[in-house]
């Protein structure tokens, strides 16, 4: 195919290229994008610049011409200080504006995103759809955790066990002996949370090349996946293979049937919204996600939901071998990253271990592991993580509501015992505009539920967002719409009767809708200038994914 860099060769662009020490003959090759999210403020990306060396060298090798660039780098652990976490999920659409803004402007012919923490795969897979030249995605990989006495420890226990010993309750090993233990080297965090869901999102999108997830961090494997891909997308880019033509509806089947079955975290839900929205497809990632969850079940309890680990899940052979064990259910006639059919892709893959990946006929446990409710306290969507459906957690409740707009107000009210059993505690002024961008730390308050004991006896709803290691209790979050926007969480009083019932996909508001509409709605709006005023201004409603523009 004609290289579209080609035609933007004029006599300027030519010398500035021959000054960075580029060839005529390499002007005529394809010029592939590294992106490169590196940065020194987190481990999650402390290693890329180290990955974006190999991928370069095997782009040349290939006969490509990479340049690297930059992009913003959240990181929910650091880039969540300040103004109540709101910059995380904020930073997610400042990566594919920052890809556009660098290489669709210089008319590049291809670009390799090196993923890692939980917004770049997202903001990584949004850019391709929004670009659609041809993209693969390499897996930054996840990094190693220690252990004390012989026991495993890692970022999991270090965010669970603060909020423990600050109601006073202290595990078997004390926070101050994990801090330097949970992460011993570079890579996102361990366990099935936000960051190992969505590199396996990536897999079974088709936009890496195959078996690259989950992956050590700065392992072996993981420098073969990179190299294999750098020369695979300057392949892709003689073939015209586009994202479009990979993220098809069938691909995003495949997707959530991926997130169900390894009980991944929530939020690939509204960051699978959002691609598609950003490709221009009219799919309901939502309506999708109960289809497809009355027939997949949890195929493999990695931390969060149980005690494997994923190093363990990665042996089993990975995403890959989930892919393999979902076969039956899957859309296998979609095309991937290899230029061929899902079918073919996995044919050859294998389980390694069934015991960590079960077969079909031997889940762990019924799905949905995640589930879409709605009624007239949503009426647009919320969502409630089941996880492993084994009667730890309640699946249907009925009680008064006890309603807070700050959660500094709600943890404290744990703290001092005033969250009494059969409660329904209400948490909101956390959405995408009152948070904005869903700061507010409602994962924190999850963890002092259950710090105070009370996991099993009351039940938690938030218009706010939890962090995929969040499994505790029936917890009901991302309801929509948010109550700023009109939403009825807004209007909610303490005492209202709130019922949820996860088998009939329902939560429901027991307040007349007369008396309803004569309420006010709380409007308790955190101060945001600068990036997250415009983030405020111009989100759309989380049936987009919370996307920034209206794509009609």
């Amino acid at each position: 195919m004609p290289l579209r860099s080609l035609a933007a060769n004029s006599p300027v662009r030519r010398s500035h290229w021959l000054a960075l020490g580029l060839t005529e003959e390499d002007l005529l090759k394809p010029k592939i994008a590294v992106v490169n999210s590196s940065s020194e403020l987190a481990v999650c990306y402390a290693h890329l610049d180290g990955v974006a060396k190999v991928v370069k060298d095997a782009i040349r090798e290939a006969g490509g011409v990479p340049f690297e660039v930059r992009t913003t780098a959240p990181s929910d652990f650091i880039t969540g200080a300040a103004r109540r976490g709101s910059y995380i999920l904020a930073g997610r659409d400042l990566i594919p504006n920052d890809i556009e803004a660098q290489v669709e402007a210089a008319l590049l012919d291809g670009m390799i995103c090196l993923t890692s923490c939980d917004k770049t795969p997202p903001g990584h897979l949004m850019a391709a759809m929004r670009l659609n030249i041809p993209t693969l995605l390499v897996v930054g990989g996840y990094q190693p955790s220690g252990e004390i006495d012989g026991d495993p420890v890692d970022i999991e226990d270090l965010f669970s066990g603060g909020v423990e010993e600050s109601f006073g309750r202290f595990g078997k090993h004390r926070v101050d002996e994990i801090v330097p233990q949970a992460i011993r080297g570079p890579g996102v965090c361990q366990g099935m949370a936000t960051a190992n869901t969505m590199h396996c999102v990536v897999e079974a999108l088709g936009m890496c090349v195959a078996g690259s997830a989950p992956v050590r961090a700065n392992s072996d494997k993981m420098f073969a996946k990179a190299r294999e891909a750098a020369a695979r997308i300057v392949q892709m880019v003689h073939e015209d293979l586009k994202p479009r033509d990979i993220m098809t509806p069938g691909a995003f089947r495949n997707a959530a049937a991926m997130v169900l079955g390894v009980s991944g975290s929530i939020n690939a839900i509204k960051h699978l919204q959002a691609v598609a929205v950003e490709g221009g497809m009219d799919l309901d990632v939502y309506g999708l996600w109960n289809e497809v969850g009355r027939e997949v079940p949890v195929l493999s309890a990695v931390r969060p939901n149980g005690a494997v680990r994923i190093e363990q899940f990665e042996d089993a052979g990975g995403a890959r071998a989930v892919l393999k064990q979902l076969e039956t259910l899957l859309d296998l006639d979609v095309v991937v990253a290899s230029g061929r059919t899902m079918r073919d892709d996995i044919a050859d893959a294998e389980v390694n271990d069934e015991e960590i990946i079960r077969p079909l006929n031997r889940a762990i446990s019924p799905g949905p592991a995640i589930a879409i409710l709605k009624g007239s306290l949503a009426p647009e969507s919320a969502v409630v993580k089941l996880g492993i459906r084994d009667g730890s957690r309640p699946e249907t409740f009925r009680g008064p509501a006890r309603v807070f707009d700050d959660n500094q107000a709600a943890l404290q009210a744990l703290s001092a015992g005033e969250v009494k059993k059969g409660d329904v505690l209400v948490v909101r002024g956390q959405g995408l505009k009152a948070g904005p961008a869903m700061g507010g730390g409602a994962s924190y308050i999850l963890f002092a539920i259950n710090a105070a004991g009370l996991a099993k006896d009351v039940a938690f709803v938030t218009d706010g967002q939890l962090s995929g290691l969040c499994l505790k209790g029936l917890t009901v979050a991302e309801v929509a719409p948010e109550g700023c926007s009109g939403g009825p969480i807004g209007k909610v009083r303490d005492g209202d009767m709130i019922a949820i019932d996860v088998a009939t996909y329902s939560i429901e508001l027991e307040v007349g809708a007369a008396e309803l509409e004569g309420r006010s709605a709380a409007e308790d709006l955190v101060e945001a200038g600068g990036w997250l005023g415009m983030y405020r201004r111009d989100v759309q409603e989380m049936a987009t994914g919370a996307v920034l523009i209206d794509r009609g």
